[in-house]
Formats: C-alpha cells, sequence, structure tokens
C-alpha cells in the first residue's frame, strides 16, 4: 500500500489522502468471493442504463417539467429491474453466503 501512495500521491495527492483515510471502504472489494469481482469492477450495466435512458428521453425530446422526466427514467428503471429479477442472475451468491459461513466458523474457533 505504501509503494502505491508513494507512485501516486505526488500526481493524485487527493485521492491518495482519501484512501488512507478510507482503507477499509477501498479495499472492501477484495473480501467478495472472487467469482464476483469480474461483475463488480465493470461499470458495463451502469452504462447500458445511461444509454437506454438516453435513448427514451431522445425520443420525448422535450419534457413539460422535470416530473415528467423523472415518471419516464423511473419506470424505466422498474422495467430493467424486473427483467433482471425475472431473466437473469448477475451475481451468484452461493459463494457469498459460503464465505460468510466459514468467517463465522472461524469466529467461533477463535473464541
Amino acid at each position: 500500500m505504501a509503494a502505491w501512495l508513494t507512485k501516486w500521491g505526488k500526481r493524485y495527492g487527493k485521492l491518495c489522502s482519501w484512501v488512507e483515510k478510507n482503507i477499509e471502504e477501498t479495499l472492501s472489494f477484495y473480501r467478495l468471493p472472487r467469482q464476483h469481482h469480474k461483475n463488480m469492477k465493470s461499470t458495463n450495466m451502469l452504462e447500458r442504463l445511461m444509454e437506454e435512458i438516453k435513448r427514451r428521453t431522445l425520443v420525448v425530446r422535450i419534457f413539460p417539467n422535470a416530473a415528467a422526466c423523472l415518471r419516464l427514467v423511473r419506470a424505466l428503471a422498474v422495467e430493467i429491474d424486473e427483467n433482471w429479477i425475472e431473466a437473469m442472475q448477475y451475481l451468484n451468491m452461493e459463494p457469498l453466503a459460503e464465505q460468510k459461513k466459514e468467517a463465522r466458523r472461524n469466529l467461533g474457533d477463535a473464541a
């Protein structure tokens, strides 16, 4: 960690100080099961959502007010959520459940 901070500290001082203060949150990604890393490090899903919002709002072009635009975006988000629930599983949660069980066992053994 010190080598990383030294390497990037001069160029990205603000980021490095944030990383030092929030190291637990910064590295929490690595506590997840290895199978989840591929999906969690990518912003593809978010980018796809933003593309779809852009596509749908360009069709309407002019909204009468902000609430109308928000209704469209909300409806789109609900639609996508329902499709994901019905059609696919983004992350297999079994490895995470196993990891939690193992952690509990280890805590029990340590006590």
